[in-house]
């Protein structure tokens, strides 16, 4: 029996039996009769009813006692699927944990992660909360300056990062972050040079710290996570900061049980279900599910190799559900309407017919609740034919609900994926409210809405359109910010920001951010959003913004998708050698143009583009334009081209640009170039 068995089957007679059965520490072990009527597996139902007054390392202790050897982490790496049972889960937090107290951490520190979609993510945030620090995850394409400022919001004791990337980038700001113990980096590739650096460990040392401590005090683990209460600050998230700089939304440890129990009931979802993770840990959502759904139920997590191997992962693992921004679903979209134009003659009559079979078989059953026989059998066909080769070849056709979250989505995107066969819902949620609290039910989806809350969550519309949320999960508050935290809340409810109705059915509409709400010069009012979203369900348009405040008229700013306007323009031998160049490209302007227009016939006469201009660069995080989940700052962006945006209202055809732009290398330079006005007949 290994060391960590023994340690596991002594915990299970002490303070872990009291977990199993639904006792919390600190309060005596129950009847062998009580004990005796356990269960001896655990689902959706099985969770204790008291799982709010445990800790996130707690309910790992849990699991770790019912689930022991099977799978709770896999991680892929050089092509193999490496797993981690439950007691190696529990282990890998027990190790760190240890290793971070033999270091020095205290309760009531902090720790920052800068870290990738790894099972360390998890080991190191779960471990830190053992011994009550509260977490902070950053996103790894943070600029230096970027990471310097949060770590010194919070006075970070300990970093653990990916690689000598991020290394790199708190090296260069050693001299202001004076408040670091100890930086600890998970993969020791290139990191030879720097052992001689006490400022930095690997995450193999922390481990055998960890062990250590373990072996001279088997019991101190337990003593450390028995301490800890469900309402002491688990983790904080940074929000978006699309309107200034961004606030650390606090959540507690009851507030992520909360949401794991609210999902795990409503999905219905069992223990070794596989799920996923694709997004950012710095993000809301792998946080709420990471940490939250996935160790209430038991899911098993999955961590894929890079980014552009996750179709292929899809494959492999058949994930059942998944959660990720629209700007995924966007640009899957997309690829395969790019690619299935590029198909021959036979492919593409063959996709536009089951396409028009899925929209008309969706639209028949939400108009009546049933499809007639013929639909059924013509919808039976299209499935068999083109939806499940299609959605097996883009790693799809294992899911059964697939949801996208973060920012609005068109619902020409949601209503394409549907109509091929893939079970995509629109869900709604924000940082401040523990994650996604709002989803459509499978039986009454509809593409303009975001569905009906959670359970244990209640949603209602203030007198001024605002939608307000009241549920366990909500956060506990902004980091020093208590006057932020006093406006964020009215009488109980959470103020989201966010404008909103419910429809006749009760399912909520979302308008738009209440401040980015424009009225032109006549008064009339909508959400930018409502437009730029249906402008990006086209191939060829990466991003929109757009403006009209107060003016006459609304207009744009477009970013080119470059990978499929390059190709379209390869294909028709237009030749090109920069984003920039082919940006200005006159046949571009006219491909775009013909997607304007057929986006301005289905828009009202007062929300019709009049005029664009195409930006000579993408818009970027590190130049401050979008925020690290995508979202355009819309403020900054306003002000920083405002010549641009002058000219489009004052009836001048060209302006000349001459503007400083950031390498990735950290070098500075300039851009000069001439871009056109286009009007849009």
């Amino acid at each position: 029996m290994t060391a960590d068995s023994v340690l596991l089957a002594r915990a299970s007679g002490g303070w872990l039996s009291r977990l199993l059965s639904g006792t919390p520490p600190g309060t005596s072990a129950p009847s062998p009769e009580v004990a005796a009527g356990a269960p001896t597996g655990p689902g959706p139902k099985d969770a204790p009813k008291d799982i709010s007054r445990l800790t996130l390392p707690q309910v790992l202790a849990r699991q770790a006692a019912m689930l022991g050897d099977r799978t709770a982490i896999r991680e892929k790496a050089y092509g193999i699927w490496q797993t981690h049972s439950w007691n190696d889960y529990l282990s890998g937090v027990r190790k760190t944990a240890l290793g971070l107290q033999s270091l020095g951490l205290r309760r009531g520190e902090s720790v920052a992660l800068i870290v990738n979609n790894c099972p360390e993510w998890l080991f190191g945030e779960l471990g830190a909360q053992v011994l009550g620090a509260a977490t902070l995850n950053l996103f790894t394409s943070s600029v230096a300056s970027e990471l310097r400022f949060s770590l010194n919001r919070i006075g970070a004791s300990y970093v653990i990062v990916q690689d000598q990337e991020q290394a790199d980038k708190l090296l260069e700001h050693r001299q202001d972050l004076s408040h670091v113990r100890k930086v600890i980096y998970i993969d020791p590739t290139g990191m030879r040079f720097y052992r001689e650096d006490p400022w930095l460990m690997s995450y193999r040392e922390l481990l055998d710290l960890g062990e250590e401590s373990n072996r001279s005090d088997p019991e101190r683990f337990d003593r450390e996570m028995a301490q800890g209460n469900s309402r002491d600050t688990a983790l904080m998230i940074q929000t978006s900061g699309t309107t200034g700089v961004s606030k650390l939304a606090m959540l507690s440890h009851r507030g992520l049980t909360a949401m794991g129990r609210s999902w795990t009931g409503h999905l219905s979802l069992q223990p070794g279900e596989n799920w996923i993770s694709i997004s950012p840990p710095a993000w809301i959502v792998d946080q709420m599910w990471g940490v939250g759904v996935a160790l209430v139920s038991g899911m098993t997590m999955n961590f894929p190799e890079t980014p552009e191997t996750v179709t292929e992962d899809f494959r492999e693992i058949g994930p059942a559900v998944l959660i990720t921004s629209s700007r995924f679903w966007e640009d899957l979209a997309s690829r395969i309407r790019v690619r299935m134009s590029d198909a021959g003659w036979i492919n593409r009559l063959l996709f536009h017919w089951a396409e028009a079979a899925g929209h008309r078989s969706a639209e028949q059953g939400r108009s009546n609740g049933s499809r007639s026989w013929s639909n059924r059998l013509v919808q039976g066909l299209a499935k068999r034919i083109v939806y499940d080769p299609l959605l097996d070849r883009i790693g799809c056709s294992g899911f059964r609900c697939v949801l996208t979250g973060g920012h609005p989505i068109s619902p020409d995107v949601i209503r394409f994926f549907r109509a091929i066969g893939l079970n995509l819902k629109q869900c709604y949620g924000l940082t401040e409210s523990g994650g996604i609290f709002q989803i459509q039910p499978d039986d009454e989806v509809k593409p303009e809405t975001v569905g009906r809350p959670l359970p244990g969550t209640d949603v209602k519309i203030a007198e001024d359109s605002e939608v307000l949320v009241r549920g366990d999960a909500n956060f506990t508050g902004y980091y020093k910010d208590f006057a932020a935290t006093e406006g964020a809340f009215q009488d109980g409810w959470l103020l989201t920001g966010d404008a909103g109705y419910l429809d006749g059915d009760g399912h909520l509409v979302i308008i738009g951010r209440k401040e980015e709400i424009i009225r032109n010069k006549t008064g009339e009012a909508f959400s930018p959003d409502f437009i730029e979203t249906r402008l990006k369900f086209s191939p060829y348009i990466k991003e929109a913004v757009i403006f009209g405040e107060g003016r006459p008229f609304l207009s744009a700013f477009i970013n080119i998708d470059f990978g499929n306007v390059g190709n379209w323009a390869e294909e028709r031998m237009i030749p090109y050698t920069t984003y920039l160049d082919l940006s200005q490209r006159p046949e571009v302007e006219e491909l775009i143009l013909a997607e304007l227009k057929e986006v301005n016939e289905r828009l009202p006469a007062f929300m019709r583009i009049r005029k664009f201009i195409l930006l000579y660069k993408l818009l970027d995080a590190d130049d401050d334009e979008l925020t690290r989940t995508g979202k355009v700052r819309r403020r900054f962006v306003y002000g920083l081209y405002l010549r641009l945006i002058e000219a489009m209202y004052r009836n001048e055809r060209e302006v000349d640009v001459k503007t400083p732009i950031r390498y990735r290398d950290g070098r500075e330079g300039w851009i000069e170039t001439r871009v056109r006005v286009i009007p849009v007949d």
